[in-house]
């Protein structure tokens, strides 16, 4: 993500030429963002610490064990936030970087795309070289043993922790555990980004239900709420594609400022 500055400055220009029409179980959570010193993007369902701004308002996100979310008057514009967010993707060095990865692993392991992408987006922000506290490592912040169960293993040359950093090797790796996960909790992607992140144990512990784990439960929100903007639902991919063949008109949402833009930024 080379020069921060340029990462969201460029953002408060983009338009996206749609309008949602959600039904109420496409609830979006809020998401708050802030990007490093490094230039990588850091998401969240709550601001985390001062960093945070507030990136896009959503209507509301059920989660098990939390407040359910309130129905919101339907349709909606989408927000310009959503613009800003599909505009990171694209400009992004570092993503465009992992992108065939991505597209590989999505479709060798039959994960989609986008939410692949959110995983990535949340865990590490597509910095590849990101390695947490506890030891987790790569753009899908893999743990080494996590990884081994799905066949990294070292050899002569690498570690399962250096190979691990290669984006071909981690994401591969992690796609991989995710299918296994969403295969386990079938049609419950709430569930498997929970084991994701807490262990398939605290999943089961907690009666097969999001962990009344704080951390896990904003996960949880955050994922969903990125892969809810990256992927938005068929009546909208159907008039992108109508749109597309020039079949109608483009909606375009108005400009709005940069809410997580520094004044450094500016």
């Amino acid at each position: 993500m080379a020069v921060v500055y340029s990462v969201f400055g460029l953002l408060r220009w983009i338009a996206v030429p749609c309008v949602l029409l959600f039904s109420q179980h496409a609830a979006h959570a809020d998401l708050w963002a802030y990007v490093d010193e490094r230039g990588a993007a850091h998401f969240a369902a709550e601001p985390l610490d001062a960093r945070y701004q507030l990136f896009f308002r959503g209507n509301g996100l059920d989660v098990p064990g939390t407040a359910p979310a309130t129905p919101q008057p339907l349709p909606f514009t989408l927000p310009a936030a959503s613009a800003r967010l599909l505009a990171f993707f694209e400009i992004s060095p570092d993503y465009k970087r992992a992108r065939p990865h991505l597209r590989a692993a999505a479709r060798r392991h039959g994960v989609e795309y986008e939410l692949l992408q959110a995983v990535i987006a949340a865990e590490s922000g597509f910095d590849a070289s990101a390695v947490s506290p506890r030891g987790a490592v790569g753009l899908m912040q893999l743990m080494p043993a996590t990884a081994r169960r799905f066949g990294v293993v070292a050899d002569a040359r690498r570690t399962v922790e250096q190979q691990l950093a290669d984006p071909a090797v981690n994401v591969q790796a992690g796609a991989r555990y995710l299918r296994y996960l969403l295969d386990q909790y079938p049609g419950r992607t709430d569930l498997a980004l929970a084991a994701y992140n807490a262990g398939e144990g605290a999943v089961q512990r907690a009666g097969r239900q999001v962990p009344p784990i704080r951390e896990t439960q904003n996960y949880v929100r955050t994922v969903l709420g990125l892969h809810a903007q990256l992927k938005p639902p068929a009546p909208v991919l159907a008039q992108r594609g109508a749109q597309n063949r020039g079949l109608l008109p483009a909606v375009r949402v108005a400009q709005t400022s940069n809410p997580i833009a520094t004044e450094a930024n500016e």
